[in-house]
């Protein structure tokens, strides 16, 4: 199998087969990346499909100086962000729930209800802290790939993790307390 900086010099010489493998490579992250930055499938798609036109047009330019998925995901980081500073409307309030094998009703709700307070909390976080918890916890790069992608040191990444967590923690915290008061209230005003 070649690698992907092998498949970027054939598609310099002009070989789409060896740029549909790219694709196909590595479409997923590119689309799963920019679903958990922007929360929204139908712009995620876009920004993907914009991300690989982006690639083909510099492919002549293209010089491998990280790996390729390094500058694919620099490439959609950039155009999220290009999407957030236009404001564009959202479509949705969540990502797509995956149906789990044998869950019950009320798990999955629970961690629907979860889910949903964690992406509340994490439109909530700056960009660029945003950017880097995505990189890191869905994307499980390294500290040296996100310094890479967001074009930082490594240090700036570690503050920027550091940061986001612990902003996370506490807008979870706070989530967490207020649905816990509306809970009781709804309990009390049931009795």
């Amino acid at each position: 199998m070649a690698s992907d900086e092998e498949l970027m010099r054939a598609v310099q010489h002009g070989d789409l087969s060896a740029f549909e493998q790219i694709v196909l490579r590595h479409q997923a992250v590119a689309w799963n990346t920019a679903c958990r930055f922007l929360n929204d499938p139908a712009e995620a798609e876009d920004v993907a499909q914009d991300a690989f036109l982006r690639v083909l047009d510099a492919a002549p330019r293209y010089q491998p100086t990280a790996r390729f998925r390094t500058y694919l995901l620099q490439i959609v980081m950039r155009l999220c962000l290009d999407r957030v500073r236009k404001k564009r409307p959202l479509y949705t309030d969540t990502l797509p729930d995956a149906p789990a094998s044998g869950a019950s009703p009320s798990g999955g709700l629970l961690d629907r209800e979860r889910n949903q307070m964690v992406r509340q909390a994490l439109d909530k976080l700056s960009a660029q802290q945003r950017l880097a918890l995505i990189l890191r916890y869905d994307e499980e790069l390294s500290y040296q790939e996100i310094a890479a992608v967001l074009q930082v040191t490594p240090k700036a990444v570690e503050r920027l993790l550091a940061r986001g967590r612990a902003a996370l923690g506490a807008l979870l915290s706070d989530q967490r307390e207020e649905l816990f008061n509306r809970e009781g209230v709804f309990r009390r005003s049931s009795v």
